[in-house]
């Protein structure tokens, strides 16, 4: 294993951090520039300089439409239901538009 300095970073919400742990969340998706390889290591951070929670491997990276989202996918993201998923990507996001192409980052937990 590459030193955790070697490591890229990854953050989460604070509500994240049980359901990653359970392995109930392994997927996430991310708007912006592609920064994940599959086989990479990620460490899992709430703060970008906060203490690491997790270090998950990535495991899958492909883009998708947000309206695209099957009921699986809100559950690998740690919801029960497509409203409560919506609901903290508009918190984090600002908006939800259905047509937006986000990068899905499946992840499975290392430590």
């Amino acid at each position: 294993m590459p030193p955790l300095s070697d490591v890229l970073v990854i953050l989460f919400r604070p509500e994240h951090v049980e359901p990653i742990l359970r392995s109930t969340k392994t997927q996430t998706r991310r708007q912006g520039k592609k920064r994940w390889n599959v086989g990479a290591l990620h460490q899992c951070r709430t703060q970008l300089f906060g203490e690491q929670f997790a270090l998950v491997r990535v495991t899958a990276v492909r883009r998708q439409r947000l309206k695209q989202m099957t009921l699986e996918d809100v559950r690998a993201e740690g919801y029960g239901c497509p409203e409560d998923y919506v609901a903290v990507y508009k918190e984090i996001y600002g908006e939800w538009n259905g047509n937006q192409m986000v990068w899905v980052v499946d992840f499975e937990l290392v430590r």
